[in-house]
Parts: structure tokens; sequence; C-alpha cells
């Protein structure tokens, strides 16, 4: 079974969605359903359930924004993908709060050419596990903010955050 917990936050809601302990989905929309039919077809069989508690998950949540921006660092994540994608977000977790790269520099602290730029925007695109995996922290070297899954308002507010509480 896919349990999943609607989190309320300072830039809305967060659903995340976890089986066993560990976060399989997560996204800020007040409707879990909306990261559950974009799981593989095989979780989606579990079913899906809508808990009040998802336990240290939670917790982590409440903490990052309290401050902590470590908190998120250390829940477990698992999301489909190529070798590559997995190894691009890997990579993405271990971009610092407060800092951010640009997709060539991603694709780098993944072992891939800094030309495999457009497979790290890829990665973030196709990401799952929003803030866990940190897509956020990745803008374009042409400058800007890019693009951002759940609007660039909600990476604004995030890098925001991130910078303040550093």
């Amino acid at each position: 079974m896919i349990n999943a917990q609607i989190l309320p936050t300072p830039i809305g809601e967060l659903s995340v969605l976890a089986r066993d302990g560990v976060v399989v989905a997560a996204g800020f929309t007040a409707d879990p359903k909306e990261m559950f039919v974009r799981l593989k077809p095989e979780l989606q069989a579990e079913g899906l359930d809508v808990v009040d508690d998802l336990g240290p998950i939670s917790q982590a949540v409440r903490d990052y924004f309290a401050g902590d921006l470590a908190a998120l660092d250390a829940v477990p994540v698992e999301q489909p993908g190529s070798d590559r994608r997995k190894e691009l977000h890997r990579a993405l977790r271990e971009v610092q709060a407060g800092t951010t790269v640009s997709y060539a520099e991603l694709a780098e602290r993944a072992g891939l050419p800094r030309t495999a730029a457009r497979a790290a925007g890829g990665a973030c695109a196709q990401n799952l596990i929003a803030p866990f995996v940190p897509c956020h922290r990745v803008l374009p070297s042409t400058g800007g903010f890019g693009g951002y899954y759940y609007g660039v308002p909600v990476k604004e507010w995030l890098l925001a955050h991130e910078a303040a509480t550093r």
C-alpha cells in the first residue's frame, strides 16, 4: 500500500507518498492522486491510502520548513529511471541547501560530460520527489530561474527560504 499525507507548508500543501518508509513521490499539490498517477503501474496497483502521519518523513518536512535545511536529506527516496537518470537524481540530492548549480554542473556532478545538460534538465523535469530531490536548486546558466513543475514562484520561494536560513 502507498501511504500519503498532505502536509501544510508556507507555500501550499505538500503531498508526500511513501511505501515502507521510503518516499516514492512528493509534490506541491493538495491532491495526492496527482502524484499517485505519475507512479509506475506496479506501485499504483498497490493502492493509495491517505493517512494522518507518515512519522519521521512528516517530521522531516516540518523541520525543513522550520529552518532545518538538512532535514530532508536523511529521508530515503526511490523513483524510477535509467541508471543515468538515477545518478542525476543522486547528484541532485548532494546539492547543498542555499546553493545552486547549472544543468551542466549537475551533469558533471553525476559523472557525465557538461554537454549532458539536456539530460540533467530531463531528470529535473521528471523528478517525482520534490523537494526531497531538490531540482529547485538547478538554474539555467543563461540566467533566470528556468522552469519548475510546481511553478516558478514556488521555486523562487524555496531558494529564498534556503538562502535566508543558511
